[in-house]
């Protein structure tokens, strides 16, 4: 099981319709874990505001259904159908904002019967749970999938199932697979507090192909339909699905342009395009240059880089040039490459949720080129600016919550005090009179950058920004004037005459040590390890240029 740094001033609780208590205890040693008062009464833990469950107030509650008792009252379809919407419907009921729910996906096992003439009933009690599973999430960007039906069929019934615990005790489950449950709760709740990584640096022969891109002529290239062709083709298709849940793919590759291109442009069995990659270096230097180059290219930290290649020396280098890039293993079977890189997902881009921003991430890189080449072209950075076309509008804080918290935690550059938060610390500060919430979206006419900027304001004393983060994606276009301009003209119409600003000095957060003395806030204060607090006078505020234009939704 992982452990976990202050793992149990973690709060979870794991409630069921059967008994789970060998899981509770064995999450114990790692979390804080609620008490649970036996089985089977889960909504009405949840929906009774005074019960022990609302007073521990969970961080993540997982809710691990055993779909056959669920809807054991009922003696049709369309009834276990009406069973599962009431369900549903209270527990949405239930729910409170700022909590992470787990719901496990539907799996039904009829245990009185193995004949074949329930199968068709069972898949359609499956189908049915999993829908409204699905329409939750849809509704609650809280709600997340525990993959339980995945992991009893990977390891098959007859070692996941005990029926004589079952009927002795409401005991379903095998103690090695409930092991392997609190194990992968325990992964969960990792993943959901540590920081992912952002890029994942490809080696291509051998790599992405079985074969040598410049040696076609001697060698075969494996990518196809069938035998180890088709084992580079699922790695192909392992990439894309990463690329799409927010992955950034680059290519780090000793190799003639040319011929890697024509794979990704014309081979039938490539499944990875050109387009698929948000940068590029296939050529002869040294791959840890080619990593340095890519980071400046996509304004990311090289700790935010994996670097996958099947070369144990060029593994090697990148360890010992660049020791904060993250450097896993290469399985020696190609037969082992797909699993091998579904680990590596786990390990260190799998997250909870995936947002918007994170679906149209490499999208957004290659617009990032467009306007870089755009730049190069106008030697005034003002021209520059006003030549983008950018605009901006808020957002509403409360309805995009899953967004803000991932700007707020994963935001390291353009972070002035990296204050990390809870979903219900975040919660609370949403529903605090005294704090005030902005999130903006940012647009130019290359492309939507997606909501890319947060503040929060403190308004118990004098009005204070506490936190103010922007996207790497909007670092260095003045948006944070306008952005300024805004709060200072919100907190001017409060009444308020001062503003201030906290900058807490880390490790990543350099580029915006001077931000408030650039835009004519005074220090008045100064804190051990170089923190600082600045105040503007809004009377004496200095003129803002702004460069981004607001649309018609406006400041809400």
């Amino acid at each position: 099981m992982t452990e976990i740094s202050n793992g149990n001033q973690i709060k979870i609780a794991v409630l069921s319709n059967v008994n789970l208590n060998f899981v509770i205890r064995k999450l114990r040693r790692v979390f804080c874990v609620f008490e649970t008062e036996g089985y089977g009464n889960e909504l009405g833990t949840m929906m009774d505001r005074e019960s022990a469950y609302s007073r521990f107030q969970p961080e993540f509650t997982f809710l691990l259904m055993e779909l056959s008792e669920l809807v054991r009252s009922a003696s049709s379809a369309a009834e276990a159908k009406e069973v599962m919407k009431d369900w549903f419907d209270g527990l949405e009921g239930a729910m409170v904002p700022g909590a992470v729910y787990y719901l496990a996906d539907g799996y039904f096992r009829n245990a009185e019967s193995d004949l074949n003439a329930f199968s068709l009933l069972d898949q359609e009690t499956e189908n049915v749970y999993n829908g409204l599973l699905k329409e939750l999430m849809a509704r609650k960007e809280n709600v997340r999938v525990f993959p339980l039906a995945r992991m009893i069929r990977k390891k098959g019934e007859d070692q996941v199932f005990q029926p004589k615990l079952f009927y002795m005790g409401k005991i379903p489950y095998a103690n090695g697979f409930q092991e392997e449950l609190a194990a992968e709760i325990s992964n969960l709740v990792t993943m959901e507090r540590r920081t992912p990584k952002k890029v994942l640096a490809l080696d291509l022969d051998n790599t992405l192909w079985g074969g040598l891109a410049g040696e076609r002529q001697h060698s075969e290239i494996l990518l196809s339909d069938d035998g180890q062709g088709l084992i580079y083709k699922n790695v192909q298709r392992l990439l894309l699905r990463m690329k799409e849940s927010g992955v950034l793919l680059v290519i780090a590759s000793k190799n003639n342009p040319e011929d890697a291109w024509e794979i990704f442009d014309k081979w039938p069995h490539a499944v990875l395009r050109r387009k698929d990659f948000a940068a590029a270096r296939i050529n002869w230097q040294t791959k840890d240059q080619s990593l340095r180059e890519m980071a400046k290219e996509l304004n990311l930290g090289l700790d935010s880089f994996v670097f996958w290649d099947d070369q144990p020396a060029e593994r090697e280098l990148i360890k010992s040039m660049l020791p904060e890039v993250t450097v896993p293993d290469f399985p020696e079977k190609a037969e082992d490459l797909p699993g091998a890189l579904t680990r590596v997902f786990d390990l260190y881009f799998r997250k909870g949720r995936v947002t918007k921003e994170d679906q149209t991430k490499t999208e957004s890189y290659e617009s990032n080129r467009l306007r870089q080449e755009l730049g190069d072209q106008i030697r005034d950075f003002d021209d520059y600016l006003k030549s983008l076309q950018m605009t901006i509008c808020r957002r509403d804080p409360v309805e995009n919550r899953e967004r803000l918290l991932q700007l707020l935690n994963k935001t390291n550059q353009f972070n002035l005090t990296t204050k990390r938060y809870t979903a219900m610390e975040l919660s609370s500060i949403l529903e605090d009179p005294e704090k005030k919430v902005y999130l903006y979206q940012i647009g130019d006419r290359f492309g939507d950058y997606g909501i890319t900027g947060a503040c929060i304001l403190d308004l118990s004393d004098k009005p204070l920004i506490t936190d103010f983060v922007l996207s790497c994606r909007v670092m260095g276009k003045r948006i944070e004037e306008a952005i300024l301009k805004d709060l200072e003209e919100d907190v001017k119409a409060m009444g308020k005459t001062m503003l201030q600003g906290r900058y807490v000095p880390t490790a990543k957060n350099a580029p915006v040590a001077d931000l408030y003395e650039k835009y004519g806030y005074a220090v008045i204060s100064s804190q051990d390890g170089g923190g600082r607090v600045y105040e503007l006078n809004l009377e004496k505020a200095p003129e803002r240029k702004c460069f981004a234009t607001w649309t018609k939704e406006g400041k809400e």
